[in-house]
């Protein structure tokens, strides 16, 4: 008889040994504390913390600015937080859209196998051979300009069609549309490793039983990647998901850096350590500007690295060489 759910290979329990992994455990929750903050942070603070002023430059700890002003007077903790808010979400998402296609990819490629597996893998060496920061450069220069076309376009409809809620939405998202560049450019060049990853696995599992017996009853090929081989390799890309998220947004804060990143009055870690490195000299050092935005991306990424080397080494059969 067969079994209405996805059938399932063996494994140790892995949960177990991520919770005895007390570094991954607190990683994980490093990195939860650090997203409710980002989240929350900024909307409970006082607005005239959220304005320019003409209180530039001030140091930690005066008039009330917990992390110091910036060149434009702005209180530092809270344009630590809004780039925070911005940094990690353009990795979640960059990270999601490169996890969607690279499973995708790799699912196909090594359950077809054969020409079709040699052709895909030969298509993402070609590709992994482009420099990636050139191509996701060339991207934002091609797509920015058409994209705040589009919004503005969009805007102009709700005017006509008199829905101010979404006019206003449309104008708003404007100054931002270079972070949904970002993000469909990092997802772009982010998947090749999660192909090769995904793929490899699957030309595993399309040897087990289960898989064989599934394609002997007739089962299409979409329904047994669906209802049998993603369900196995579910701890493997969550695994490679929280390891690509750190190349995301090291790729954003270095675009960032170079000018090339968000435009104001959106902040990231990036633009923040462009922000202060201008500033700094070695006569009067503003070093709160690059100080505290470093620190934070630094323990952000630690943190998301130590807890995907954690998921890898409890869900990854490979890891434990």
């Amino acid at each position: 008889m067969a079994s209405s759910t996805p059938a399932q290979i063996s494994r140790p329990d892995g949960w177990s040994l991520l919770r005895r992994n007390r570094t991954a455990l607190l990683s994980l929750y490093t990195l939860g504390f650090l997203a409710l903050a980002a989240l929350v942070g900024p909307m409970l603070m006082p607005e005239e913390l959220k304005s320019t002023s003409d209180a530039q430059f001030l140091p930690p700890q005066s008039a009330g600015h917990v992390l110091g002003t910036d060149l434009n007077g702005q209180d530092l903790f809270y344009r630590l937080l809004s780039g925070a808010r911005v940094s990690l979400g353009i990795g979640v998402a960059g990270a999601f859209l490169s996890l969607v296609i690279g499973t995708l990819y790799g699912m196909v490629s090594g359950y077809a196998g054969g020409k079709v597996d040699a052709f895909m893998m030969r298509a993402t060496e070609v590709l992994q051979s482009v420099p990636r920061i050139l191509f996701i450069m060339i991207l934002i220069a091609a797509l920015d300009d058409r994209v705040k076309d589009a919004l503005d376009a969009a805007r102009l409809w709700a005017q006509e069609a008199k829905w101010p809620a979404m006019e206003g939405f449309f104008r708003d998202a404007i100054p931002y549309s270079r972070i949904l560049v970002m993000i469909l450019s990092l997802g772009i060049v982010e998947w090749l490793t999660m192909a090769r990853i995904v793929r490899g696995q699957v030309l595993v599992l399309r040897e087990m039983t289960f898989v064989t017996a599934s394609r002997a009853m007739g089962q299409s090929p979409w329904g047994v990647l669906k209802k049998h081989l993603l369900p196995n390799l579910s701890t493997i890309i969550l695994t490679y998901l929280t390891l690509t998220i750190p190349a995301v947004i090291l790729d954003e804060s270095f675009l960032s850096f170079l000018g090339l990143g968000i435009e104001d009055p959106a902040a990231s870690w990036g633009s923040l350590l462009k922000d202060g490195a201008q500033v700094i000299n070695p006569l009067d050092s503003k070093w709160w500007l690059l100080l505290f935005p470093a620190l934070g991306m630094s323990v952000s990424l630690l943190a998301l690295n130590f807890l995907g080397d954690g998921l890898r080494d409890a869900f990854d059969p490979k890891s434990g060489d």
